[in-house]
């Protein structure tokens, strides 16, 4: 036998049937927070700067995924 109920209710009303905690103010909160750091941080969104920090990571992050793959070897380097 297969029974169906439809419910209709707000998800307010939902959870405060089954008894779950309001976390709105928390969420409030949260992406207040969020939303500060963005604004404080939007100036690295900037292409100019993002690609100047972005080019003097680029030596640095090539020695070391060079060096990442030499390990995975065991050290062993390339023959030539």
């Amino acid at each position: 036998m297969k029974m169906t109920i439809e419910v209709d209710c707000t998800p307010e009303e939902a959870r405060r049937f089954m008894g779950l905690p309001d976390i709105t103010p928390l969420n409030e909160h949260l992406v207040g927070e969020m939303q500060k750091r963005v604004d404080a941080n939007i100036s690295l969104l900037n292409p100019e700067d993002f690609l100047k920090n972005w080019l003097a990571m680029g030596q640095g992050a090539q020695e070391q995924f060079r060096r990442m793959m030499e390990g995975s070897m065991g050290g062993a380097r390339p023959k030539e």
